[in-house]
């Protein structure tokens, strides 16, 4: 029967969540309840949509490490913007900040693609000139729950259905989860099913090739990062209603988190492999991670140990199967 078990990395990410889950709740049973769960949803809602964007840069054989200053600089930008406008719309908050997004996005495209700067240097520099330019145009104030725009209050509190607990409390799942599903149904579409898609996979294995096969690097580069850089606007506004409070510098260092994440899905760093259930996988099993610290009495830096263990062994044994299929066509041939 185990041999019947399909031998992939989202599987194994399978069998890890379960036994981790089992096994925390054998410590705490309060871990699988209901409410936990639509928790873990909740919180791990904007790590996912990161995520997304991160794997479609791996994908294509790049590293951007600015998509935490693009979310945050989306999401400040549009809390002060409708703070100043007077127009408490959840739609102006969500068009304003994709917008920055994609304007950001398409700057790093335009760095990448036209100047053919590496992707890490690249980003790296839009990073700091990113974040920069919030602090140095926007300001640098916090907005606390009891200045932020009620759109964004509403917008963290709404569910998609709730339940009522054996205590008499109100639980629900957040309403999060529906751009979620936009941003991962598109995104899966578009890998899977459009030109698109398999250039971005093509480059990743060689750019070279790619342009060979007729495929325009430039305009498709240019496309991913600005959809990278609207999917990290739709970000911006969901942490910001998820924390219900925005201060400039939030996200910016946890960059590594969500790609380690990513590339513990079975993402390949150099580009060409990878699926977006891995990636999810990723990001859950980091996030249950993250949030049962606690539940068994650990401090947070056990999480970093724990990262950096769990990316070892990843990259480790995605790196066994392909020297495994390599030998394999080898001896084929």
């Amino acid at each position: 029967m185990l041999k019947k078990i399909p031998k992939t990395n989202e599987m194994y990410l399978i069998i890890v969540i379960i036994i981790y889950s089992i096994i925390v709740t054998m410590v705490n049973k309060s871990f699988m309840s209901v409410e936990n769960v639509f928790d873990i949803l909740r919180s791990g809602t904007g790590q996912a949509i990161l995520g997304v964007g991160v794997l479609i840069v791996l994908l294509s054989g790049g590293i951007d490490v600015s998509f935490t200053a693009i979310a945050i600089s989306s999401g400040y930008i549009a809390v002060r913007a409708i703070m100043a406008l007077g127009i408490d719309s959840l739609l102006l908050a969500f068009v304003i900040s994709c917008t920055v997004g994609l304007v950001f996005g398409a700057i790093n495209g335009i760095i990448i693609a036209y100047f053919k700067i590496p992707t890490l240097i690249a980003t790296l520099g839009t990073l700091n000139l990113f974040h920069g330019l919030l602090l140095t145009i926007v300001g640098t104030r916090s907005v606390n729950a009891a200045q932020m725009p009620k759109c964004f209050i509403n917008f963290g509190a709404a569910k998609i259905f709730t339940l009522t607990t054996a205590r008499g409390s109100t639980i629900g799942l957040s309403v999060f989860i529906i751009p979620l599903i936009a941003v991962i149904l598109f995104t899966w579409f578009l890998l899977k099913y459009t030109m698109l898609g398999r250039s971005i996979y093509a480059i990743g294995n060689s750019t070279e090739s790619a342009l060979r096969a007729g495929i325009n690097v430039v305009k498709t580069q240019l496309f991913l990062y600005c959809y990278v850089g609207f999917i990290n606007g739709i970000m911006g506004v969901i942490t910001v209603s998820e924390v219900r409070w925005v201060n400039p510098v939030y996200l910016v260092g946890t960059e590594l988190t969500v790609i380690a994440a990513v590339v513990i899905g079975g993402v390949k760093l150099t580009g060409g492999s990878g699926t977006i259930t891995g990636a999810l996988l990723g990001v859950g099993l980091i996030t249950i991670l993250n949030s049962t610290l606690v539940l068994l009495g650990l401090s947070s830096s056990w999480m970093d140990l724990f990262v950096g263990a769990i990316m070892i062994i990843s990259i480790g044994y995605t790196s066994y199967q392909r020297k495994i299929e390599n030998q394999r066509l080898l001896n084929f041939m």
